[in-house]
């Protein structure tokens, strides 16, 4: 096997599996607060406490991925120029 086709096989393979992915579990952790949907801070003695809500989850802790998110305008975009 020449390493072009072996080069594309595995981006087929690489897609298909986080298309696969997206398919079965569309939300995942949140990067910022890891999925806790806060932040952590310490008092003065060094003591771990809640922190502020995360605003990129909105406290959820969960994040649509990004597969997902262009699976959801693409259907969204394709329902409206359909429409009759």
């Amino acid at each position: 096997m020449t390493p072009i086709l072996l080069a594309i096989a595995c981006l087929i393979a690489v897609t298909l599996g986080y298309g696969g992915l997206c398919a079965v579990s569309p939300f995942g952790d949140c990067r910022k607060c890891r999925g806790m949907g806060h932040a952590l801070k310490t008092d003065r003695k060094g003591r771990v406490k809640r922190g502020k809500d995360c605003r990129r989850c909105h406290a959820t802790g969960k994040r649509i991925r990004t597969g997902r998110w262009l699976y959801n305008r693409w259907a969204r975009i394709y329902r409206a120029g359909t429409a009759d």
